[in-house]
């Protein structure tokens, strides 16, 4: 897909490797009309999230279903006149269908990490194989979520109810949640842990619910507007709230957490203050985008910042 502000062609990939006796192998493609051998990776279709082409190009081009784990390498170059730029994640299998060669790739090849360096026909993919050796292969995702946008406070107070926790998503907020359903649906399964505010426990559902998992609602987590402080609501740290975030980094669990503005930039510091990293660089949460933090090897491997593709204002 092409940027219409800059002509940039959005494109995403994936190394996608599996764990042998020997060692860790990853997939490459060979593309007849280039005559190459390359990671998996395509274009994104208009509207289409990243996240969502990275997983759907490795599954048309493998017919592997992956889950995405840690950022890679990003690619920008210069592709008949205009820059594309190709994300890409480390990936595992889920499940997987035979391969079926077609016009655009017609062979798949398993290989032990040397051999895929020798085999890959550029080095630009040679330096995204680096990116994924320079780090563990497998990680462990801790996603930081945001609710969605929710009905007016004000409309709902004067709809006469006066229990914030009780506030729904509105419209546009289920929307985003069931966009959000999809997107996390390209990390690996995951357990849902989420603030009682029916706003959160709205928003995480539609994933749950496509997962197979259930939400389990956390008291630590939740933030009631009725507690008037400095800016509305009130939420303080816990020794409670400090041990699940504790827990969440050393589990090697995948986890989704989803909770509200006010707690969220505490909850990304102490996940970060546990693995000894530095905080990431990011704008503050909107409703209904997710910080996910991908844990490794006893570190945090790598943090990305994203939002759910409906986005309304309010």
């Amino acid at each position: 897909m092409a940027d219409a502000v800059n002509g940039m062609i959005h494109a995403a990939g994936a190394v996608l490797w599996r764990a042998r006796a020997e060692g860790i192998e990853t997939a490459l493609v060979h593309r007849p009309r280039y005559d190459d051998w390359s990671f998996p990776k395509g274009k994104s279709m208009p509207g289409e999230h990243v996240l969502l082409t990275a997983v759907r190009e490795v599954e048309e081009e493998t017919g592997v279903r992956a889950a995405l784990g840690r950022r890679l390498a990003t690619q920008t170059y210069p592709v008949e006149g205009q820059l594309k730029q190709v994300d890409y994640w480390a990936a595992r299998p889920v499940s997987a269908e035979p391969f079926a060669p077609g016009d655009e790739v017609d062979d798949l090849a398993w290989l032990p990490l040397p051999a895929a360096r020798e085999r890959l026909s550029y080095p630009r993919d040679v330096s995204v194989l680096d990116s994924f050796t320079a780090g563990p292969a497998d990680s462990a995702p801790v996603i930081l979520l945001r609710h969605a946008v929710a009905v007016n406070k004000k409309a709902w107070r004067e709809a006469g109810h006066d229990d914030d926790l009780a506030r729904p998503l509105s419209e546009a907020g289920n929307e985003q949640a069931r966009a959000l359903s999809e997107l996390l649906a390209t990390f690996a399964p995951a357990r849902v842990v989420s603030s009682a505010a029916r706003r959160c426990l709205g928003t995480v559902t539609p994933y749950a619910e496509k997962a197979g998992v259930p939400v389990t609602p956390e008291p630590v987590f939740t933030v009631d507007s009725r507690a008037k402080g400095h800016g509305g609501a009130e939420w303080a740290a816990t020794r409670d709230a400090r041990l699940r975030i504790a827990e969440a980094a050393r589990s090697r669990r995948p986890v989704i957490i989803c909770a509200h503005r006010q707690n969220l930039p505490w909850m990304l510091a102490e996940a970060c203050e546990i693995a000894g990293a530095p905080v990431p660089d990011g704008p503050p949460l909107r409703r209904g985008a997710f910080w996910v933090l991908q844990f490794g090897g006893g570190r945090l491997v790598s943090a990305e910042q994203h939002q759910a593709e409906a986005d309304p204002v309010g």
